[in-house]
């Protein structure tokens, strides 16, 4: 199949929803144009306003064991976040590190790593197995992009109810826009929805989810924000985030070793995003992070593209984990050549909350129109 492909960033029509202007340039390179670039300041006013808000921070800990808490996945978003909280602005960090049964035997010696020589307290959530296999069976035998819904979903339950249980009411989070600025809805669909992973477990599971920690739409974007306040802050949002600079100082000062693309920590998600995804919907998720990386001026559209052509080890390798995957879900190779031969399916087929976050954004957007500033939580 051609598929074309946008003249500024890499993006092509593998994203059903994909839109060029006369130029050839895609829809998601004019979000960024107009919609993130004019309150992203990487800059001096963002480090005054990083620094009032970690002044905040560091007042409201005062009497408790520590200032906020922070997610580690062993990633390197969120490992370098954890550097700069603790060395840059003297953050007293709780990380939360969420063990879906996923992690790979270097993010855990990274995460071993980070913790000891940052003196950071680290709270490991180890998620019932049982229940998520039963889980992620459920999303592959129900034909979706996203499988790392499960994952993602546990992980952010955990932190809240982590952050909530020690008193604190901000949580940092390694979400950014210099790497993370593209992602189409069709590729990555909402993984706080609980209603839409329910009914596929429903559908497709064969246990009960009895520990698996869940956060549904009301307790997570308003009963945590406006009862609870909590807050969640980027604060590589207000710096200079360069990725390459981020990996070269954590292996110069925590001995990190980087895992050859992101998300790659994980086993699951580095096999979903370079064998899965490809084989059954056509697309490569790469391409959405190196245009991430295009936009913030880290590299250039030809660099990009020869990074995506050459990366055939990682794509060799992603190949070879289908059987360590498919043994561990307990899934037979039959069975697995069923779900790949079904037709796609997306977060549309089945029930899901689509509608309420659509509803929370466009009342935000309407609030922000009418100059109401809205905190910009997940």
């Amino acid at each position: 199949m051609t598929y074309q492909i946008c003249t500024r960033c890499i993006m092509d029509t593998s994203d059903p929803n994909i839109e060029f202007d006369a130029a050839g340039v895609c829809n998601h390179c004019r979000n960024f144009d107009q919609n993130m670039l004019p309150n992203w300041h990487p800059d001096a006013s963002g480090r005054r306003t990083l620094d009032g808000i970690v002044a905040q921070m560091k007042r409201e800990g005062q009497g408790r064991p520590y200032d906020c808490a922070i997610g580690l996945s062993g990633g390197v978003d969120s490992s370098y976040l954890a550097y700069v909280a603790r060395k840059e602005l003297g953050l007293r960090l709780l990380a939360v590190h969420v063990d879906g049964g996923w992690n790979s035997e270097l993010a855990t010696r990274n995460i071993e790593n980070i913790v000891r020589k940052l003196d950071i307290d680290l709270h490991t959530y180890v998620v019932d197995w049982e229940e998520m296999q039963d889980l992620q069976r459920a999303f592959l035998r129900a034909g979706l992009a996203n499988q790392d819904v499960p994952q993602d979903h546990a992980f952010f339950a955990a932190l809240y109810s982590n952050a909530q249980s020690y008193g604190l009411r901000y949580v940092l989070s390694g979400g950014n826009i210099s790497t993370e600025s593209v992602m189409p809805t069709e590729w990555a669909y909402n993984a706080m929805d609980l209603r839409h992973l329910e009914a596929v477990h429903s559908r497709f599971g064969n246990g009960r989810l009895r520990s698996f920690p869940r956060v549904n739409f009301f307790r997570y974007y308003f009963w945590n924000r406006y009862v609870k306040r909590m807050c969640v802050v980027r604060p590589l949002n207000y710096l200079p985030y360069v990725k390459d600079e981020a990996i070269a100082t954590l292996e110069r000062e925590l001995g990190f070793q980087y895992y050859g693309g992101k998300h790659f920590e994980s086993r699951f998600t580095k096999w979903q995003q370079l064998f899965y995804r490809p084989r059954k919907f056509g697309y490569d998720e790469r391409r959405a992070y190196l245009s991430s990386l295009i936009l913030s001026e880290q590299s250039t559209r030809g660099e990009a593209l020869a990074a995506l052509a050459g990366d055939v080890e990682n794509e060799r390798q992603a190949e070879k984990d289908t059987e360590y995957i498919l043994k561990k879900l307990a899934i037979s190779e039959e069975e697995f050549r069923q779900i790949m031969d079904q037709p796609p399916r997306t977060f549309r087929d089945y029930p899901s909350n689509y509608a309420l976050f659509n509803l929370k954004t466009a009342a935000r957007d309407w609030l922000a129109s009418r100059g109401i500033a809205v905190r910009p939580n997940s």
